[in-house]
């Protein structure tokens, strides 16, 4: 794996930015590529997914083994009006196929390209349990996860090996639902969200980035990956092992009709929507997950609470 060269986008992001923390200490060769000037970046190239020649200097990518793609406009970013449902869409479909184009003309093509979706492909579907063999849902998420993975159509015409990696709830202080979720917690005013009875599929940051790295390596996969513990829990749970774990109070709950008021659309899409996801794919391959249990998931990625 030492001779690999890896193509990266979204390497600023949470999930990519520790994928290139992983891959350095295995001293793996990384090829990031940025939105910005990459003047002072260790490397990286600049590119343009909206532009006509997305990466000025298409000889940089010679001798790329394999691609990792990150990228997307924050779900919760603001509230969802039509542009901004826009440019949910277009963050993905955009550069996604992009990237496959730009690596299906290359001389020398990587063997495969790992590319984010998310488990939203599902939609809401209540208790009923869902793996990458279950048909995408309807609605806004659904149809933006289907174009997203479609728009990687360039390169799997070329040859190359493309999966889906479709995230879950990915669990870090450092960004996403737990980082927004903390606070409140911490402070003793957490609860479950709505009747708490919708499922949350959660997965670790730390396991992330090793599923993804597993993705690279395993020959044999390809097409949908779902990237989430075995171990889903309700909205009731999650929010009552989180309070245990921090020592504080969970029974403050947000009615489901608040959190419609305060976010939209994006509450029914996204905080109250119940996806009951399990890993088929992943645990069939081999992979072994370090945190398949909440509780022991959430110790691992936050620090000690104080009594």
């Amino acid at each position: 794996m030492s001779a690999d060269r890896i193509l990266l986008t979204g390497s600023s992001g949470l999930i990519g930015a520790s994928l290139v923390r992983s891959l350095g200490h295995k001293r793996i060769s990384t090829l990031t590529l940025h939105r910005r000037s990459a003047e002072g970046d260790g490397g990286g190239e600049v590119w343009d997914p909206y532009g006509a020649a997305p990466v000025r200097n298409p000889q940089a990518l010679d001798g790329i083994t394999a691609a990792v793609h990150l990228s997307g406009a924050n779900l919760a970013g603001r509230r969802w009006s039509s542009a901004y449902k826009q440019e949910i869409s277009a963050s993905r479909v955009t550069p996604t196929r992009a990237l496959a184009t730009l690596l299906a003309g290359l001389q020398s093509k990587p063997s495969v390209l790992v590319c984010a979706s998310a488990i939203g492909i599902y939609g809401g579907r209540g208790d009923e349990l869902l793996t990458e063999d279950s048909s995408p849902g309807t609605g806004f998420l659904p149809e933006v996860c289907l174009a997203w993975e479609e728009a990687a159509r360039p390169a799997i015409d070329a040859g190359i090996r493309v999966v889906h990696v479709r995230f879950g709830v990915v669990l870090s202080p450092e960004g996403g639902a737990l980082a927004q979720m903390l606070p409140v917690f911490r402070s003793g005013l957490g609860g479950r969200l709505g009747n708490g009875r919708q499922w949350i599929s959660w997965v670790t940051l730390p396991d992330v980035v090793r599923a993804i790295e597993f993705a690279l390596q395993t020959a044999s996969l390809s097409g949908p990956l779902n990237v989430v513990a075995p171990n889903p829990v309700t909205n009731l749970e999650f929010t009552r092992v989180l309070g245990h774990v921090l020592h504080r109070p969970a029974v403050l709950p947000a009615p489901a009709f608040a959190l419609r008021v305060a976010f939209g659309e994006m509450a029914d899409a996204t905080i109250l929507s119940s996806e009951r996801v399990v890993p088929v794919r992943l645990v069939a391959a081999g992979f072994a997950f370090e945190h398949p249990e909440l509780e022991a998931g959430l110790r691992a990625v936050l620090p000690p609470a104080k009594e």
